[in-house]
């Protein structure tokens, strides 16, 4: 009946060199264990017979995993005959694909921390024999050898991942606690204008529009900025918009241009190029930024002319990803709401967008200025007051 069942002992029956049961002094049969562990009978939820090893020495501890097992069973939940017992390359071939069936853009990022780092520490074990401790070591191995705790934290975050996959899968039945590192290195970089244009100067010409829109969007210049095609470009409504599914967060998302000068001007140019190279070469131009040939400009290509910009305007080691967090404190500075200016940046959440509202010396100071300018204009209306003695009333009679 399903929810029972029994633990047991795997013997084999000793013979002697007739073939019959070899006896005891009392006259019992003699047994030899075939296993030292303990083993479960049990019936699943569809009343099936399933024997099946604890792994344990203790009937105390098997009686404890037979317990687990008979809990699943009455939840309706599998209990399968490899649970406990998968790889750690079938649960790497199980997290591919789950990425690859969901489409994650990171799946590239995902392959290459396997192979490098996490195959090599957990390769050829089977994932219920990875423990806190185990996964503690790997951490210090990868700080060893000079690893960020960002870099490393996104490793934690698939084995993670790999956990409840399994767990979910009926593949296991607990998973280990894995220790996040706290990250010290977040990003701070901005670009205040005269810094934008010189490095946009030191750019191929071709080069120019692209960083022109990411600096005035703030949106991410690889995944967004780069692969934006014509048919998501509306020059007459003023928009360009990105499709539900192609940004980080799934979600929608239109920008409004007509009144930015600079980027209408800059947009209008580079639907002009598209159509002069279609003319010349007799060839469609699909995406928005191109090289002079008409064909989209690759990230590898844009890096380099990137760092030698940077270099050359006198400031290297700017990131792209700069643009974006310069993108959000100018939205900041000139007032709009911040509601709105996470809906053109794309910023899901409030503390992310925090994240990247970075404040500087400068609005300090602009901020006193401001708190100066408030308290003059409050004396010129109110007058600056006059001080009177305080009398007190005079008791009643």
């Amino acid at each position: 009946m399903a929810g029972k069942g029994r633990l047991y002992q795997q013997k084999t029956l000793i013979k002697d060199e007739f073939d019959l049961p070899l006896l005891d002094a009392q006259g019992r049969k003699q047994y030899v264990l075939r296993s030292r562990f303990w083993w479960a009978r049990f019936r699943d939820a569809n009343g099936k017979i399933i024997d099946r090893s604890t792994d344990k020495t203790k009937r105390g501890e098997a009686q404890g995993v037979l317990n687990d097992w008979l809990g699943r069973v009455s939840r309706s939940e599998p209990v399968g005959g490899q649970i406990g017992r998968v790889t750690f390359e079938q649960a790497a071939e199980d997290i591919v694909n789950d990425y690859t069936v969901n489409a994650r853009r990171s799946l590239g990022h995902l392959q290459r921390r396997f192979k490098l780092h996490l195959t090599p520490a957990f390769g050829g074990r089977r994932l219920a024999n990875i423990t806190t401790a185990d996964v503690r070591a790997f951490t210090v191995t990868r700080l060893d050898a000079g690893a960020s705790r960002a870099e490393i934290n996104r490793e934690l975050a698939i084995l993670k991942r790999m956990f409840t996959l399994a767990v979910q899968g009926g593949k296991l039945l607990h998973r280990p606690h894995i220790p996040m590192l706290k990250e010290s290195n977040t990003r701070t970089g901005f670009f205040e204008r005269h810094e934008y244009a010189a490095v946009r100067a030191e750019l191929p010409a071709h080069l120019r529009p692209l960083v022109t829109f990411a600096y005035l969007s703030g949106w991410r210049v690889i995944s967004e900025v780069l692969p934006l095609r014509f048919p998501q470009l509306d020059l007459t409504a003023g928009t360009v918009c990105l499709l539900a599914g192609t940004t980080k967060n799934d979600e929608p998302r239109t920008f409004h241009f007509a009144a930015l000068t600079e980027l209408r001007e800059c947009l209008t140019d580079q639907a002009t190029s598209a159509k002069r190279i279609a003319r010349a070469s007799d060839r469609m131009v699909t995406h928005v930024f191109h090289d002079p040939t008409g064909a989209p400009i690759s990230p590898a290509v844009l890096r380099k002319a990137w760092g030698a910009a940077c270099t050359a305007a006198g400031y290297p080691g700017k990131l792209l990803h700069d643009f974006r967090r310069s993108a959000v404190r100018n939205l900041v500075r000139a007032g709009i709401p911040e509601r709105v200016a996470m809906q053109l940046t794309g910023h899901k959440t409030r503390s992310v967008f925090e994240r990247y509202n970075i404040v500087a010396g400068t609005d300090l100071a602009d901020a006193a200025v401001k708190l100066e300018a408030y308290a003059l204009r409050a004396t010129e209306q109110h007058g600056a007051g006059k001080v009177r003695p305080f009398t007190r009333a005079k008791a009643a009679k």
